[in-house]
């Protein structure tokens, strides 16, 4: 963590992109200690800005929280999209690779992560919501090719969702690591095998 002066240094953003620096403050604030971390006098001083400039950008703490929810699940977003994207492009690929996707996100920012789906979180993940209809609408895409009838494709989605979001909870935490501290990719190809089969209809 990186050490904070005790007097705000002189501000070197223009209006227009101060909004910006206070979110990507916050985002530091999130990623290093969690979402108690997370206050408007901390984040104007690691943009470096004086305690009132927030003020001007965000409505109080919740209307920061708003905006950091907004801006970290389009970065999550991102991650989803990009992976399916650069995988193979059969139905059982992009599902494959947006898992791979998901799992990344979690690596290189668990803080984050952490505080989206957290119960102290910045928002819900629900589809509606404006900061998540884009992360789960991918999800739910690379899932409706494994939905057949009469399944309720949500349920396919939760299996899926529950899968991979319990594999990145564990990896985070280290339980996946070799020897060297590096992450176990031919145990999570292994675990992602499954994909297909948990979206197979039950028997009746």
């Amino acid at each position: 963590m990186r050490p904070m002066s005790r007097t705000a240094p002189r501000s070197t953003h223009h209006h227009g992109n101060l909004r910006q620096a206070l979110i990507q403050a916050g985002i530091d604030l999130l990623e290093e200690g969690g979402i108690s971390a997370l206050t408007l006098r901390k984040c104007a001083v690691r943009a470096g800005v004086s305690h009132a400039a927030p003020a001007h950008h965000f409505d109080g703490l919740s209307g920061l929280k708003s905006a950091i929810a907004e801006e970290a699940f389009e970065r999550f977003s991102t991650y989803l999209q990009t992976a399916r994207d650069a995988g193979e492009q059969t139905d059982a690929g992009r599902l494959r690779s947006v898992c791979r996707g998901y799992l990344q996100f979690g690596i290189d920012h668990s803080g984050i992560l952490n505080v989206i789906f957290g119960q102290l979180g910045l928002a819900s993940l629900k589809p509606g919501n404006r900061e998540t209809a884009h992360a789960y609408l991918i999800l739910r895409g690379v899932c409706a090719p494994f939905v057949t009838a009469p399944m309720d494709p949500r349920v396919v989605e939760i299996r899926v969702w529950s899968l991979i979001h319990g594999f990145t909870l564990l990896a985070m935490s280290g339980e996946f690591n070799d020897a060297d501290r590096s992450l176990d990719m031919d145990l999570f190809d292994a675990v992602m095998d499954v994909l297909p089969q948990i979206a197979t209809p039950n028997a009746s």
